[in-house]
């Protein structure tokens, strides 16, 4: 018996109330259509991957787009093992070439692009999504980070057309990016990297896409995301609504995971979904809900199966009522539905763009201005009040579950000391001379900071205690409201001068949440523009190195040059509180990932009786 066929066997002897057997592919007239309904806090912004770096849009593609590698979704620690890759990367032992080969037999999803041919995943395609990052005519919001990886040659060969002013040749393949076969691609690194594999692991940023398709769709391309992944767009309302629905030519993939031996809630997970022919659901609606008090309401009607994973859990202002004192309320238990809380892989920062003339400089003066208003920030009261004691303090950019992290350290980073804030004030000049209450620049001009904000209500709240907190160390503020993608537009270009979002880590590898230190990297993941020779020099040597206490001892340096000049504020580590129908089986919130919709079962008899 072949070993999809014993798959499929086993899927239907396991199968209970959660609908079809492995065999399955569609609902037929007797299995009514599964239909897995989630919700963003947050407008998209594209699903072109080259073109995005939002944690919204960078949920929807992995389910499109796919990676070489991926996560087992079900093991603790993480294993990385392989998507469409044969087998894992041959590695040389001095960690800069590897060399990987892809399954035969995928194939893209059916697009008028490819003309009515069955489109085969090669090598090239993996290759050519790469180098899309590199071309300067496609001004990549990935390309920093691309380039952070030294992939041999690829950033000679942007430079080189950036210098001639040349369209992008994407035929002439670089010295570390070659395809050896129809089927096999190398990387060479110009630098050792023992990591390496934790990048060919992100479906959301290095999923392959088609040539004919971007050259079919033009400069609409991230309206028409067409990939090798279990689902295809069937439809988006901007800013509303996205609806994903089965690949109908998605090829025979099965559940199946490797949850440690005494992993009892992974175990019991496995049990019941292993054998299961993926994606499991038939489409995933997801409704765009901006506001916490909807999206609460949405969730009590029934109308989405659960507040969930890094971009949609329960809201702050919500906790209390889903879990009082970490137990979830009698009132939706008796309704059966599930609820679980846990510390992220993430980090909430406030950035200080370092090029603004107001509090951006590397003198210490300016230092000393970031310093007083990160110290005047009161983070206990805003988990108190604000996260209603859903978050934990940060003390560095280096976020839980990942190298680097210390649950020990401590550093003026989580410090609140507005007497001290007001001290360094005084001490560089920054006076109330005209005696209004308000403090002055060194030169005598007003002293004003301007935060960016976003027109929902729950940032209304951080408004006022960011003014609260200002206001006791004498400063005055004002405020810049707009929309979260046109906040990060302005962000990359520099022209924001604070402004507070969050970061969630995709691997296990500390050094990513660096990024928004690296210098290199400045105008897209270091938001706050920071360059320090000195931060570089370790970040580039940390790079290189394995993991162990050499490396640790460098991100500890890191973190210090990062607390002395103060680019960012760490405020917090967030906890999620994630609650679930009792009709979804199967979810389990993934630490670094964003790809499980493909993953999870649903019962739609048992939604349809228990919401009549």
């Amino acid at each position: 018996m072949k070993p999809s066929h014993v798959l499929a066997a086993v899927a239907a002897s396991l199968a209970l109330a959660f609908g079809a057997s492995a065999q399955q592919a569609a609902p037929t007239a007797s299995a009514p259509k599964k239909v897995l309904k989630v919700a963003f806090n947050t407008p998209e912004t594209s699903f072109d991957p080259v073109q995005i770096s939002d944690l919204y849009s960078r949920t929807i593609t992995p389910h499109i787009f796919e990676g070489l590698y991926q996560y087992d979704h079900l093991a603790r620690p993480a294993k990385i093992k392989p998507l469409t890759a044969l087998a894992l990367p041959e590695v040389s032992a001095d960690f800069r070439t590897w060399t990987v080969r892809v399954q035969p037999g995928i194939f893209f999803a059916d697009d008028p692009a490819f003309k009515g041919r069955k489109r085969e995943l090669t090598a090239r395609d993996y290759v050519y999504s790469i180098l899309r990052t590199a071309d300067p005519a496609n001004r990549s919001e990935l390309w920093t980070y691309i380039a952070s990886l030294k992939i041999a040659g690829l950033a000679e060969k942007r430079q080189k057309h950036l210098d001639a002013k040349t369209p992008f040749d994407y035929e002439t393949e670089p010295e570390g990016l070659r395809t050896l076969d129809r089927q096999t691609l190398q990387f060479k690194l110009s630098q050792p990297n023992p990591r390496f594999l934790g990048a060919l692991a992100s479906s959301d940023l290095l999923g392959a896409v088609a040539r004919e398709v971007v050259e079919a769709y033009g400069d609409k391309i991230g309206e028409h995301p067409v990939g090798t992944g279990p689902f295809r767009l069937k439809s988006w309302r901007r800013s509303s609504q996205i609806v994903l629905e089965r690949n109908p030519t998605y090829r025979e993939r099965f559940y199946d995971a490797e949850p440690a031996a005494d992993d009892a809630e992974g175990q019991a997970i496995l049990a019941r979904l292993k054998g299961k022919r993926l994606p499991i659901v038939d489409e995933v609606h997801v409704a765009i809900i901006d506001e916490d008090q909807p999206m609460w309401l949405s969730f009590l009607n029934g109308e989405i199966d659960a507040l969930a994973s890094k971009y949609g859990a329960v809201p702050a202002a919500f906790v209390t009522q889903a879990m009082p004192n970490g137990k979830l309320a009698p009132n939706l238990a008796k309704r059966g539905i599930q609820g679980k809380q846990a510390v992220n892989a993430d980090i909430a920062i406030t950035y200080f763009n370092m090029e603004d003339p107001v509090v951006g400089g590397y003198t210490p003066d300016k230092i000393a201005l970031r310093r007083a208003l990160s110290l005047a920030m009161d983070v206990d009261r805003e988990i108190r009040i604000i996260r209603r004691g859903q978050a934990i303090p940060a003390q560095s950019n280096i976020v839980p579950y990942t190298t680097g992290y210390d649950a020990n350290f401590k550093s003026e980073a989580g410090d609140y000391d507005p007497a001290r804030a007001r001290a360094l004030l005084d001490m560089y000049g920054y006076k109330d001379r005209d005696g209004d209450g308000w403090r002055e620049l060194p030169d005598g001009k007003p002293l004003v900071i301007v935060r960016a904000t976003q027109p929902e209500q729950i940032y209304r709240q951080y408004d006022e205690l960011w003014r609260k907190n200002l206001q006791v160390i004498g400063v005055r503020t004002t405020f810049e409201t707009g929309q979260w993608p046109e906040h990060l537009k302005k962000a990359r270009a520099g022209k924001l001068q604070v402004w507070s979002l969050g970061s969630s880590a995709d691997g296990t590898d500390g050094q990513r949440a660096l990024y928004r230190l690296h210098g290199p990297q400045s105008g897209s993941q270091n938001l706050a523009r920071f360059k320090s020779d000195a931060f570089d020099a370790v970040y580039d040597k940390m790079a290189q190195l394995p993991d162990g206490p050499e490396r640790e001892a460098l991100f500890l340096e890191a973190k210090k040059i990062s607390i002395a000049y103060a680019p960012y504020k760490p405020t917090v580590h967030r906890i999620s509180t994630d609650v679930w129908y009792p009709w979804l089986d199967g979810y389990r919130r993934p630490p670094f990932w964003n790809e499980w919709w493909h993953l999870v079962d649903v019962n739609p008899e048992m939604r349809a009786k228990a919401l009549q």
